[in-house]
C-alpha cells in the first residue's frame, strides 16, 4: 500500500539584493569639531563669547591651556577646585596632587580672592631637593597663574610702573603635555646651569602662549573697545644657595627668563 504526504511549501521572503553592501551597515557621521575657547563674558570686559574649554588632567587629552577671568574662575570653579566665602574674603581650595597654583592674595572687584597652599608668584628654593622638586611639579601638573590685562596707552605712559588693571585672568597651562614639558625641561636647563655654590632668579614667561591662545582679535571694551596689553604673565624661581660671596645675585647680575610659547592653537 503506498502512503501519501502531504506536501507542506514555506515561503520565505528574501530580501533584495543590495548593490553596495556599505548601504547595510549605518555609521554615524563623525562628530563636528567644535572650536572651543576660554574667556567667558560675565562683565563688560569682554568683546565676545567664549565658551570655556573642559580641563582636563592628562596629556593624553590634547589639552593644552585655558583663560578662564577671575570672576568666573571663582564662582564656577574647574575640577579639582572648591571655593569657601569667610569674612568678606573668597577661599579657593585645590588639588594639589594634579595643580600647581602661583598666585598670591588678589584684590578684585568683588573682593578679596585667596588661593590656600598656593606657591605665591615668587617661589623660593634652597636645596637641590627643592628644585627637583619644583621641577617635577612644573613638567607634571596643571599650573596656574594670574596675568592682568591693561590698555595699552597707559601701559606706555606709565611705563612699566603701577598701571590701572582692567581685568584679572587665571591662565591655566598643563604642564606635562609634551611640547609644554619640552619647553619647561629646556627653559630650566638653558638659565639653571647649576645648583649649588650659585644663586639666581629665573622668571618663566607664558605671554607668547597667552597671546597666540586668546588671538590678535581679542579685545577689552573700556569707553571703547581697545586691545589689550597682558602684565605680570610669569612666575619666579629664586634659588638661594648658601655661597657666602655671591656677588653677581647681590647686584641683580643672575637674572635669567625664558618663555612657554606653545598654546596648541
Amino acid at each position: 500500500m503506498q502512503l501519501e504526504f502531504p506536501v507542506i511549501m514555506l515561503h520565505c521572503s528574501v530580501p533584495e539584493q543590495l548593490d553596495d553592501c556599505d548601504a547595510l551597515i549605518h555609521k554615524p557621521a563623525p562628530p563636528k569639531r567644535r572650536a572651543t575657547h576660554a574667556l567667558e563674558e560675565h562683565s563688560h570686559l569682554s568683546s565676545r563669547r567664549y565658551k570655556r574649554k573642559k580641563m582636563r588632567k592628562n596629556a593624553n587629552s590634547g589639552f593644552v591651556m585655558d583663560v578662564i577671568e577671575l570672576e568666573s574662575f571663582v564662582n564656577s570653579p574647574p575640577r579639582g577646585f572648591t571655593v569657601e566665602s569667610r569674612a568678606g574674603c573668597r577661599v579657593v581650595k585645590w588639588d594639589q596632587e594634579n595643580s600647581c597654583v602661583f598666585i598670591d592674595e588678589i584684590q578684585s572687584s568683588e573682593g578679596k580672592v585667596t588661593f590656600c597652599n598656593s606657591l605665591g608668584r615668587k617661589v623660593v628654593v634652597r636645596t637641590l631637593g627643592e628644585y627637583t622638586d619644583l621641577r617635577r611639579q612644573l613638567t607634571s601638573k596643571t599650573l596656574y597663574i594670574l596675568v592682568s590685562a591693561c590698555t595699552e596707552t597707559k601701559v606706555k605712559k606709565k611705563r612699566n610702573r603701577d598701571v590701572p588693571v582692567l581685568g584679572y585672568y587665571v591662565v591655566a597651562i598643563n604642564g606635562s603635555h609634551p611640547m609644554i614639558r619640552w619647553e619647561m625641561e629646556r627653559g630650566l636647563d638653558m638659565t639653571i646651569s647649576s645648583v649649588a655654590g650659585e644663586s639666581y632668579t629665573v622668571d618663566v614667561d607664558v605671554s607668547a602662549a597667552l597671546q597666540g591662545w586668546v588671538g590678535e582679535s581679542f579685545q577689552v571694551l573700556v569707553d571703547e573697545k581697545v586691545k589689550p596689553i597682558w602684565k605680570d604673565t610669569h612666575f619666579t624661581i629664586d634659588y638661594c644657595s648658601d655661597a657666602l660671596f655671591d656677588f653677581p645675585y647681590w647686584f641683580g647680575c643672575s637674572k635669567r627668563q625664558f618663555k612657554v610659547s606653545y598654546h596648541g592653537r
